[in-house]
């Protein structure tokens, strides 16, 4: 039996006076529209992740402010399914001298409206989707995030401790 392993993805969603930050780029032959979002790598934390994607692919410096959700999706042009970690986060600052990754066109900002306009152009259901949850209010505290490294060392290597410390 073949083992199911989902790609690993963060995306974070960037709002400024009712404007959001979106990638247009190139995607399977075609221009689409997604949030700053791309896969985890090696050694990084996911908020780490979320920061270093939307840099690369807008040249904004983000300040993550909560988690809008945790999304499995599976994309209907190659199968592959994807659990996204999306982040909600506020601007801090334009780096425009910055070399955006391969195959972004650049940032946009649109409204919700202009978006819906556009949803020829949305990379998947999950553009929208974030943005919605965020809007809704379903924002979560960055704390429901937790990282292997802030964990006691026996919990790390999965021994199992009483409250106060002592193994059990």
């Amino acid at each position: 039996m073949k083992r199911f392993i989902p790609h690993v993805t963060v995306a974070t969603v960037v709002e400024d006076q009712g404007r959001f930050l979106l990638v247009e780029e190139h995607a399977e032959g075609r221009v689409v529209l997604n949030q700053p979002a791309g896969h985890l790598e090696a050694d990084e934390s996911l908020p780490q992740a979320a920061l270093r994607e939307t840099l690369e692919e807008t040249g904004w410096e983000v300040e993550l402010t909560g988690v809008t959700g945790i999304y499995l999706y599976t994309a209907p042009t190659n199968g592959v399914t994807y659990q996204r970690v999306c982040f909600a986060a506020r601007p801090l600052r334009h780096r425009p001298e910055l070399q955006l990754d391969d195959g972004i066109i650049g940032p946009r900002w649109l409204t919700r409206a202009e978006l819906e306009e556009r949803r020829e152009q949305w990379r998947s259901a999950l553009v929208p989707r974030c943005i919605d949850d965020y809007l809704a209010g379903g924002c979560y505290p960055l704390e429901l995030i937790r990282e292997p490294a802030l964990l006691p060392t026996d919990q790390q290597a999965g021994t199992p401790s009483s409250r106060d410390g002592r193994q059990t």
